[in-house]
């Protein structure tokens, strides 16, 4: 028999045996604004998100993504703008009407209840009778891998099992979408990486809308279907965790997304850019002749040569060694490249650089530029620090 594709919103795919399916856009955001006295915290978004999208906004303190997620849920009303579910303006319907459960960094679990009640607390508001409740618990339970844990008290759960019982309070009564507000925080770093991908199999098994707000790049990258890049109220960006990391659209996401070398640089003509005082092989096309670029180069994506080899040459200034690489801050035409080698080199040496053209991404100039990239700051800081220990031995 063979074997169709469902096709996932944003180019991620399922394979199932069944018709292929475009899932529909179950939450829209339609030139939603807001302002909190005088300042300007989401200035006019668009959003589409669709049915079984795990999607994640992801961006600094302050961007917006917050305030986006408690509009979806009726906790903040929007100045301007729609909200739309399932085609439906729900501007004015209260959270307690919509199909949506939101889970806070914060559990907010009742420490008067044991996990069952916690767990059930939902289905007793709404007279579901007790077969159906120990039934739909007992699912719950074995979803968040916390059977047995009925009876104990909240209170004395670990941080892991206190988020696995608010979560399954919260998808209960199926809820169309789940909001996710930064709920890892709170762990430590391997509980929040067991529980990153925790949520990631819920969601695949429950096929429900997950909408997830963080600050961390990696935890973005790792389990969404679907990254939305804000910063300053805006969406830079939307695009699979792939597309986001190669393809970044402007010199904000190119540097909040893993580290960037990002230079100025010129498009001499398609496939063919000039930055750093060499000319270089690109993919990129589409561009004016002679129109100023950013350039972005990831640091794994830079080869360490011998001075003569390279196409660029400069001057080692800091070695740290991070475990499975060392970051290697090179001075290159008063710009300090940063580059990821497991090849140690010693600081103060002349070495050269050697770039793919499919290691170059060429973007257009936007307001973010020649605000990123050059990590002068960086080691000028590292020497400091170097200084101090020295003045201090």
């Amino acid at each position: 028999m063979n074997e169709k594709k469902i096709i996932e919103p944003k180019g991620v795919t399922f394979v199932d045996n069944s018709e292929e399916v475009q899932y529909k856009k179950i939450v829209q955001l339609k030139n939603v604004a807001k302002s909190f006295d005088g300042e300007i915290i989401l200035d006019h978004i668009n959003l589409d998100v669709h049915e079984k999208e795990f999607m994640t906004l992801l961006g600094p303190s302050g961007c917006g993504k917050t305030t986006t997620l408690r509009i979806i849920a009726g906790f903040v009303t929007p100045d301007t703008g729609d909200v739309m579910f399932d085609d439906v303006k729900i501007n004015d319907v209260p959270p307690y009407k919509r199909h949506v459960n939101t889970v806070f960094q914060k559990y907010a679990l009742f420490p008067h209840l044991n996990v069952y009640e916690n767990i059930a607390f939902a289905l007793r508001l709404n007279k579901v009778s007790e077969e159906e409740i120990y039934k739909r618990v007992e699912e719950m339970l074995a979803m968040v891998n916390l059977r047995g844990f009925e009876k104990r008290d909240v209170n004395l759960l670990s941080g892991g099992q206190q988020q696995r019982v608010a979560i399954a309070r919260a998808l209960i009564n199926n809820p169309k979408v789940l909001l996710l507000d930064e709920p890892l925080g709170a762990l430590d770093l391997k509980l929040r990486k067991d529980m990153q991908n925790e949520l990631k199999n819920i969601q695949r098994r429950t096929g429900i809308t997950f909408i997830y707000v963080t600050h961390d790049q990696e935890e973005a990258l790792s389990m969404s279907d679907t990254v939305v890049v804000m910063a300053d109220g805006k969406i830079q960006q939307i695009g699979t965790p792939t597309d986001i990391y190669n393809e970044p659209q402007n010199a904000f996401v190119a540097d909040f997304i893993g580290e960037s070398n990002i230079i100025d640089g010129v498009m001499l003509d398609d496939y063919r850019v000039r930055f750093s005082g060499h000319e270089f092989e690109c993919l990129d096309k589409g561009f004016d002749k002679n129109e100023p670029v950013d350039v972005v180069v990831r640091p794994e994506d830079v080869d360490v040569v011998e001075e003569g080899k390279g196409m660029l040459v400069g001057t080692v200034t800091s070695v740290t060694f991070k475990g499975v690489h060392y970051e290697i801050i090179v001075s290159i035409k008063d710009f300090k490249w940063m580059i990821q080698s497991t090849d140690y080199v010693e600081p103060n040496k002349k070495i050269g650089i050697y770039i793919e053209p499919d290691a170059i991404h060429i973007m257009k100039k936007s307001e973010y530029s020649n605000m990123f990239g050059d990590y002068s700051s960086f080691s000028d800081e590292l020497e400091r620090l170097s200084d101090t220990t020295e003045e201090d031995e």
